[in-house]
């Protein structure tokens, strides 16, 4: 199956930006290949990636001068009938202005000389896990809200898809998920086999073309077995190990799948001690093994991103050291795409 999101190692990111003001911020997304709005939770509380995801919930109690998100069941039940009142209304699920500045200003853009464009909405399994009810459990445990959760979360991504790709015909959507990487463990209490379940549900009614992101550590095979049509991920911390699953890749990569490559570090120490000639040749490196697995370089690199290996909202010097990683990104494509002779 023919890719639906351009490849060819060209350059997008992950949204959470250090950033308190919009444009800077926007500028440095639309410096890349497939630009994206970008999520600044240092400019208001409501640009973070799990209360933007909120907006709507029935439930969900904000608490902004605390940096806080709840959720309330009694309150649930209450606000549900307003929800299914406007389940049909697309429009509604999606993000307003209070929720994202930002996303609001890209829209107004004229975007349409980018090779694709990019959206993101905080997926549900991370929601659910990191949403506390009164009792301080996991919204994810209730099964009365859980089935709504996939669904209210896919309508919203859904809704934002549909915005983007009225501005590019080839616009796509993340699916944030950083929680994924927990649900592995004996101890999460939220079986992998529960999760297939719901992610399956919930991507089934979402349009291509969608996938997931996340910086964590999962079962790979288990992602990269769901009928999604882009997997990003922090390939600099995690290399070894999902090259290490090349059977999986190789299927991925069959049915139109497009990886990700997150490489270039973002934080202030990790990249103070790295070099692009470094980060190439370990990239590189990584590849043999999937080759071995059957996969054609002529196939992986035109089905290959290039981005960071994470965000970054914590270095000293702000802003700083993450515009200089995209500068990196961006040579380092440069330098890729004219050794590889691609487009």
């Amino acid at each position: 199956m023919p890719p639906l999101i351009p490849g060819n190692l060209h350059t997008t990111a992950m949204a959470i930006l250090p950033h308190d003001e919009v444009e800077p911020a926007l500028d440095l997304a639309l410096s890349l290949d497939i630009p994206f709005w970008p999520q600044l939770p240092h400019l208001s509380y409501y640009e973070d990636m799990y209360v933007q995801a909120a907006e709507h919930f029935p439930g969900i109690l904000l608490f902004p001068a605390e940096n806080r998100i709840r959720f309330d069941t009694g309150k649930f039940y209450e606000e549900l009938p307003q929800l299914l009142e406007h389940w049909e209304d697309l429009a509604y699920f999606d993000l307003s202005p209070r929720y994202s500045a930002v996303y609001h200003r890209f829209l107004e853009l004229d975007l349409s000389g980018y090779i694709a464009i990019r959206g993101q909405l905080e997926g549900p399994v991370s929601f659910g896990l990191k949403i506390l009810d009164e009792t301080d459990r996991p919204i994810i445990f209730n099964d009365e809200v859980r089935p709504l959760l996939m669904d209210f979360m896919a309508r919203r991504v859904q809704s934002q898809l549909t915005r983007l790709k009225a501005k590019h015909p080839r616009a796509f959507m993340f699916i944030d998920e950083p929680g994924l990487q927990f649900i592995f463990s004996s101890v999460s209490g939220y079986p992998d086999s529960r999760a297939k379940e719901d992610l399956d549900r919930f991507l089934d009614q979402i349009d291509r073309p969608r996938g997931i992101h996340l910086c964590g550590n999962p079962d790979w095979e288990f992602l990269l077995n769901r009928d999604m049509d882009i997997l990003s991920l922090d390939i600099y911390t995690n290399g070894e190990v999902f090259s290490a699953y090349g059977q999986a890749i190789r299927k991925f990569l069959e049915r139109g799948g497009v990886l990700a490559w997150g490489l270039i570090p973002t934080g202030f120490e990790a990249f103070d001690q790295e070099s692009q000639d470094h980060l190439i040749a370990y990239l590189e490196s990584l590849w043999p093994t999937l080759y071995a697995a059957g996969i054609d370089r002529e196939q992986l690199l035109p089905q290959s991103l290039l981005a960071p290996a994470t965000c970054c909202l914590i270095n000293p010097d702000r802003e700083k050291t993450v515009a200089q990683a995209y500068a990196w990104l961006k040579e380092t494509s440069h330098r890729l795409r004219e050794k590889y002779g691609l487009e």
